[in-house]
């Protein structure tokens, strides 16, 4: 059983996360803007939910290191891509809360960005270069900056945009660390970016993927310094498989996707 700090616990990932949590027998502590929003799993576990309420957005860093002292693990689902600099101010300062704690007393730290901050092939090209995207994911590429930077134990989510649908199970999905879970053709390998751009289009339905597959794959993995340790993690359906979310590009949905 671990300590789970939650952020964004009333999000579309974060309600899975919860719900997993507590089903998995964590104890698990949430800070939402709206506790009312709260499965209502929370309400009948009293004794394993610690409720703290607030604005992540507002928050001081030194605030932030004492509420997640003592945590084990910290899961942040809070934020959007789309939210530009609000976004990389929020992970800024959950990235310099957990830093002001002593080493030992640092929890495991999950994170979200989306499948364009993956390295597309050896070349390490990724998709927040390719034109259109970078003006809207460029956050993702800030981010990953700042924790990379840090000494932090961390785990960088990569997933597509992630949907409501039945979990497909974790043995089923394809799992990457820091590159595609997807084969890219090999003669799109060479494409400049505008004309790459259709291929990228293209690969993202196989890594459209269940928020309760996402959620499951961080509580899977918690252990301090497991192979997961300072990666970005991909995860695209089986072999075969293509999800469905319009408009992927242009209105990502929930935190980070694509």
């Amino acid at each position: 059983m671990s300590r789970i700090m939650i952020f964004g616990a009333t999000g579309s990932l974060g309600r899975h996360v919860l719900r997993q949590g507590l089903a998995a027998g964590h104890q698990v502590t949430v800070f939402v803007r709206t506790p009312s929003r709260l499965p209502l799993e929370t309400l009948e576990t009293p004794t394993q939910v610690s409720v703290h309420q607030g604005d992540l957005g507002t928050l001081a860093p030194l605030e932030i290191a004492q509420l997640i002292e003592g945590q084990d693990v910290l899961v942040n689902c809070a934020g959007h891509v789309t939210d530009g600099q609000t976004f990389v101010d929020i992970i800024d300062r959950l990235v310099t809360a957990v830093e002001s704690l002593p080493r030992a007393a640092q929890p495991v730290c999950w994170f979200l960005a989306g499948a364009a901050l993956l390295d597309i092939d050896e070349s390490g090209r990724r998709g927040i270069e390719l034109p259109r995207l970078k003006s809207i994911y460029w956050p993702h590429g800030v981010n990953f900056e700042r924790i990379g930077r840090s000494g932090l134990d961390w785990r960088l989510l990569c997933p597509g945009p992630m949907v409501e649908e039945s979990a497909l199970g974790l043995n089923r999905l394809r799992i990457s660390l820091d590159r595609l879970p997807v084969a890219v053709p090999t003669f799109a390998r060479a494409l400049p970016g505008p004309l790459f751009l259709p291929i990228f289009a293209y690969l993202i339905p196989q890594m459209i993927v269940p928020y309760a597959d996402a959620a499951a794959l961080m509580l899977a993995n918690l252990d301090p310094g497991n192979a997961m340790s300072r990666h970005r993690v991909g995860l695209a359906l089986p072999l075969g498989m293509r999800g469905k979310k319009a408009q992927w590009v242009t209105k990502p949905g929930n935190v980070n996707q694509a």
